[in-house]
C-alpha cells in the first residue's frame, strides 16, 4: 500500500479544526458504568497501550478492535470504545503512539504534536501492534473468539489495510478513510468491508470509485454508504455539543447500520 500517500490525503482531509480537548466525551465516559481497564501489550521488544471496554452481557462477546483517527487515542475515541461495549461488544483501543519512545497520546502538548507523530507511524510498527491487541482480546475469558476492526479517519484507511493483513477478521467497517488503490492492497481481504463516508468529504470520497472497482474485480464484499450533507470526521463531530444537523444525523444513521451489521456476526 502507498501508506506515505495515504497519510498525506488523510492528514488534509482531517485538519478541519477539531479540538484536542474534548470535555464533552471525556464527562460521557466518567459517567459510564461499564468496567474500561488499561493493558500493555509485550510484543518483541515493545509495548503498546490498550484501552479495553466490557459489555454488560450475560454470554461471551465478540471483539471489536478500535483504530483512533489522526488524532491519537482521544477522549473521543475512548468513549468510542465505550458507545461499542454498550452495544454488546468488547472493545479495544491500542494507542498507538504509546509504543514510540515511552510516550502516549495524552503524553503530547497539542493537536498538531499527535497529528505529526501518528503521520509518521509506518506498516512495520502499526500492524504489529494491532497484531498484538488482536491476540490478546480474542483471548480473553469474556470473548468468543470473533474479531472485526473498525477504524475512523486515519484510522480508517488503517483499518482496510488490516483487513488485508489480518484474514481472520469477520469484517472490517472503514469510516471515512481511504480504501485500496492497487490491487495488491486488497488481494488478501478476506472478509467484508463496510465504507461509512460524509458526502461533503470530497477528497476522501474520490477514492471511493477506484476501490468499488478493485474490491468488485477481486470478488470481494465492498458496501460504501455516503451521508448527506455529513463532512470527513462525521461520528466525533456529530456528537460534540455545537453538532451541526447533517453531521448528528450522520452520526445517528451510521450507528443504526453499524448496529445492524454487527448483529450478524
Amino acid at each position: 500500500m502507498k501508506l506515505r500517500a495515504l497519510a498525506s490525503l488523510i492528514l488534509i482531509a482531517s485538519l478541519g479544526g477539531t479540538s484536542f480537548a474534548q470535555d464533552w466525551a471525556r464527562t460521557r465516559l466518567e459517567k459510564s458504568p461499564r468496567h474500561h481497564e488499561w493493558v500493555d501489550l509485550k510484543h518483541g521488544d515493545r509495548t503498546v497501550k490498550a484501552f479495553i471496554v466490557y459489555p454488560e452481557v450475560k454470554t461471551k462477546a465478540p471483539a471489536v478492535l478500535v483504530i483512533h483517527e489522526i488524532f491519537g487515542l482521544t477522549d473521543w475515541a475512548k468513549n468510542l470504545a465505550d458507545e461499542i461495549a454498550a452495544a454488546g461488544y468488547i472493545a479495544i483501543a491500542p494507542d498507538l503512539l504509546s509504543a514510540s519512545g515511552g510516550k502516549d497520546t495524552s503524553s503530547y502538548p497539542d493537536q498538531d504534536a499527535a497529528v505529526k507523530a501518528v503521520s509518521a507511524l509506518k506498516s512495520g510498527q502499526v500492524f504489529p501492534d494491532l497484531d498484538a491487541a488482536a491476540d490478546y482480546v480474542t483471548k480473553l475469558p469474556a470473548s468468543d473468539g470473533t474479531l472485526v476492526v473498525c477504524g475512523f479517519c486515519w484510522g480508517g484507511g488503517w483499518s482496510f489495510g488490516y483487513a488485508n493483513h489480518n484474514s481472520k477478521l469477520k469484517a472490517a467497517y472503514v469510516f471515512y478513510g481511504p480504501g485500496p488503490q492497487e490491487r495488491a492492497d486488497a488481494e488478501n481481504i478476506a472478509c467484508p468491508v463496510y465504507g461509512f463516508y460524509g458526502e461533503e468529504d470530497a477528497r476522501i470520497g474520490a477514492t471511493i470509485p477506484k476501490t468499488k472497482d478493485i474490491m468488485a474485480s477481486l470478488g470481494k464484499t465492498y458496501e460504501p454508504v455516503i451521508y448527506k450533507g455529513a463532512g470527513h470526521g462525521f461520528m466525533r463531530a456529530g456528537e460534540a455539543p455545537d453538532a451541526k444537523p447533517a453531521n448528528r444525523q450522520a452520526h445517528d444513521d451510521a450507528w443504526i447500520r453499524w448496529k445492524s451489521l454487527l448483529m450478524k456476526l
